[in-house]
């Protein structure tokens, strides 16, 4: 059996907060409880995760650095830091590990500026509006990627157009 994929999961300011602030946006679910969701979920996938929340911009940055070669990829919810935060894009970028920018809310019906992801340039991909269920679709992602990596060249995978 192949080594189970492994994903960190990070999540920037205000999150230690989630069901708490803001419920009208946010929701009511805890991060404790998007944890413990996509634990049960990356466990179905036969995959493992790892949690960080930190409210500290060098604290995010000193993850992403000590996830190269640990890792298959990272979900990341960058909270605020999403909109400002170049140090944060640049450690995702340097990390070298496939990286999806995850937001509960909405962020295109929000105030303007909430429109503009400095770190979506440098991720895999983006998926905000869907409550928790965006960090399940990015975990369901990132294992569909890493699996799609691990695959010997020629092994299937698209039809080639």
């Amino acid at each position: 059996m192949a080594d189970p994929v492994k994903i960190l999961v990070l999540d920037g300011p205000n999150l230690n907060l989630l069901g708490e602030r803001e419920p009208e946006v946010y929701g009511r679910t805890t991060l404790a409880d998007i944890h413990g969701q996509l634990a049960r979920r990356a466990q179905e996938l036969g995959a493992i995760i790892d949690t960080f929340q930190s409210n500290h911009e060098g604290a995010l940055i000193d993850r992403l650095h000590a996830a190269r070669g640990q890792y298959d990829g990272v979900i990341f919810n960058p909270g605020a830091f999403t909109h400002y935060s170049i140090a944060l894009r640049d450690a995702v970028a340097a990390c070298g590990l496939p990286t999806v920018e995850v937001h509960l809310s909405n962020t295109q019906a929000r105030e303007d500026f909430r429109h503009r992801s400095v770190i979506a340039p440098v991720a895999a991909g983006q998926i905000a509006g869907f409550g928790p269920l965006s960090y399940r679709l990015a975990l369901e992602a990132l294992v569909a990627m890493a699996r799609e990596d691990s695959r010997p060249p020629g092994a299937g995978g698209g039809s080639g157009s």
